[in-house]
């Protein structure tokens, strides 16, 4: 159901309701106030929902000036289908994302976001995942001295402050006395293939369904294991009852998506493949 439909069918109960109420007089009979009442409690709820505008065929400005791809058409999607709520984008950069979230700026956060223990303990998830990926090691096309992230080792690797590369990198050099220098550039950097190609840095960890994306030349290539195995999930403020009701509420819609077909339409037609399924819950 359309926002345009939604806001047709209150205007609609509204004017009906409003009529009934002026035919039943001053007898002391609320019950067509108590309706309209009602009615008017019935409008939808609405949902800032952040997201990003730096992740191709993701979340990104298409040449039209428009904000679409993966995660933001399946959010409409969702939009369509709960009359209850009415669901609007803002843009930040990906590092203020959860910070906003926090401080209740916005609602929801869609931006291909992996559940990790980290994540976990401080925020809401909801329970149907709507991509699911694998991360590797990307570098040069030509290097074949980097086959695991042992072999990144005194070298300089890049990845964005609070993603869920960046928690495997520091993980990583927790454990191994800082083997490995991580770089770090804000989500807004688009400079990413061409740091690695020049040799300014050494790699960086990237999913599967993402490089080519990112680099659609093939100038890159993932090596060695994965390095961690997730599925991507919508994130909401913890501990909040109605952030908890919201997150049920898009799982039923993610279900309805996934089981009429739409949901795996629409990542083949923005991720070139179905990465919808996987084993990992």
């Amino acid at each position: 159901m359309k926002k345009t439909t939604k806001k047709w069918l209150a205007l609609s109960m509204m004017v009906t309701l409003a009529g009934a109420l002026a035919g039943c007089g001053t007898n002391g009979d609320n019950s067509a106030e108590t309706a309209l009442g009602n009615s008017q409690a019935a409008e939808p709820i609405k949902i800032v929902v952040g997201t990003g505008t730096q992740f191709p065929n993701v979340c990104f400005i298409d040449e039209n000036g428009k904000l679409t791809g993966y995660d933001v058409e399946l959010v409409r999607e969702i939009d369509n289908r709960l009359e209850d709520y009415e669901f609007e984008f803002q843009t930040l950069e990906f590092t203020n994302l959860l910070l906003s979230l926090e401080t209740k700026k916005i609602d929801m956060v869609a931006h291909e976001m992996e559940k990790n223990p980290e994540r976990e303990a401080k925020y809401l998830f909801n329970k149907e995942p709507y991509s699911h990926w694998k991360n590797k090691v990307a570098v040069a096309k030509s290097n074949d001295t980097v086959q695991t992230i042992d072999d990144l080792k005194g070298k300089k690797v890049l990845t964005t402050a609070t993603s869920a590369q960046a928690i495997i990198l520091e993980k990583y050099n927790k454990e191994n006395n800082n083997a490995i220098e991580i770089v770090y550039q804000n989500g807004g950097a688009n400079d990413t293939i061409q740091q690695v190609l020049t040799g300014r840095v050494e790699a960086f960890l990237s999913a599967d369904f993402t490089l080519p994306l990112i680099d659609p030349n093939g100038d890159l290539k993932l090596v060695g294991p994965p390095l961690s195995e997730s599925n991507t999930l919508f994130m909401f403020r913890k501990d909040d009852a109605e952030q908890q009701k919201l997150a049920d509420r898009v799982d039923d819609a993610i279900k309805e998506i996934k089981a009429d077909g739409t949901l795996k339409k629409l990542s083949e037609q923005w991720l070139g493949a179905d990465y919808t399924t996987s084993e990992v819950q």
